[in-house]
């Protein structure tokens, strides 16, 4: 997934069919043309009425905001459980990561980053990628259009913020869900609060970070689902072989599209841990009986399922209470993390890139 490896990520032609066969006549209400993001039902199973009454809940929670992120946390945990109005998204979003806050504080910057050339290293690689991204979505299915443009110019701009880091291919969906809800410079800090503190180390050179979490998803896995994870070590199925998209692009190659947009309302508010559910609840969905593994037999078989995963347990009805059930905590995780950052020390020695600190979500930031 590092960007000196080539395009490891296969572009969305590949994961939705190809452009002749897929294309609708009208946009989905997500902007989906075609291929398999395109959701045929037209408008959302909530009924009006109570989607107006969420929008105004919304509205008073996003007008009083730090009150209610310091003294009704819970509340607003839970309404973002429940999914957060299309309308309201992008706001909620910015609040959420504090990356409205963040722009504030750096009046200009986005402007004046976007003015400065960049490494030509860099550049002609996120050139490459950019007609990968979505190009089913209404945004970027024009090869240089203002869609594709905004995204070249957010990943540009990181690769400047960011000298050290540069750019990773895993960002460029990340960042094209984020350019579908807000402008270039919302989505650029955005951007930033994901890569620095949401994921810290996931898009540094090495992946050292994601494969950390390899180990504590596997470690985790053990307590959720036994035979899942037996039958992953049986054929030698490494974490990193099997998550690393899920993780990195935050599942928005993965799932329905509802399913992904109510995904990163939770991951917004509660932080990595709703990564790590999505990801366990898969992997014990698709894996987690007898009856399940009669049809992976092996190695291939079984990557062969986890790329394939039934659509009964993606979708939002389905997926979703099984994400908020599952008692994988912050704690649990950071206990997890410091045992597996330990073994891997006995192992193979320090880190070449120690990332800063993960924040776990919205009241941590």
């Amino acid at each position: 997934l590092g960007a000196e490896e080539g395009s490891s990520l296969g572009s969305d032609s590949e994961v939705n069919g190809s452009s002749a066969s897929g294309r609708a006549h009208r946009a989905d209400r997500y902007g989906f043309l075609g291929g398999a993001q395109y959701s045929a039902s037209a408008d959302s199973n909530l009924p009006v009425n109570v989607a107006r009454q969420r929008e105004l809940k919304w509205l008073n929670m996003l007008n009083n905001w730090d009150k209610w992120v310091s003294r009704r946390f819970d509340k607003v945990k839970l309404r973002c459980r429940k999914g957060v109005p299309s309308s309201l998204r992008a706001k909620a979003w910015q609040q959420l990561s504090r990356s409205k806050h963040l722009m504030e504080q750096n009046p200009g910057k986005f402007e004046e980053l976007d003015r400065q050339q960049g490494d030509p290293k860099w550049l002609d690689i996120i050139e490459k990628d950019l007609h990968r991204q979505f190009p089913f979505h209404e945004m970027f299915t024009l090869r240089g259009g203002h869609g594709q443009q905004d995204l070249y110019r957010v990943l540009k701009v990181y690769t400047i913020y960011r000298p050290d880091e540069g750019y990773c291919q895993a960002q460029a969906p990340v960042a094209a869900v984020l350019l579908m809800h807000m402008p270039a410079e919302q989505a650029f800090w955005c951007l930033v609060q994901i890569c620095e503190k949401y994921l810290p180390g996931y898009y540094s050179a090495g992946l050292e970070a994601i494969q950390l979490d390899g180990e504590i998803l596997s470690a985790l896995l053990r307590r959720v689902s036994p035979l899942a994870h037996r039958h992953l070590r049986t054929f030698k199925l490494d974490p990193i072989l099997y998550m690393t998209e899920w993780f990195m692009c935050i599942f928005s190659r993965t799932l329905p599209w509802a399913s992904v947009l109510r995904v990163w309302d939770m991951f917004f508010c509660e932080g990595v841990k709703i990564i790590f559910r999505v990801g366990l609840v898969l992997l014990r969905e698709t894996l987690g009986s007898a009856e399940k593994l009669r049809d992976c037999q092996g190695m291939y078989e079984t990557m062969e399922q986890l790329r394939n995963i039934p659509p009964v347990y993606m979708q939002e009805d389905s997926l979703v209470p099984e994400v908020v059930s599952l008692t994988i905590t912050e704690a649990l995780i950071e206990r997890e993390s410091r045992v597996q950052l330990q073994r891997w020390r006995d192992r193979r020695g320090a880190l070449q890139h120690t990332p800063s600190r993960r924040l776990h979500g919205a009241r941590a930031l």
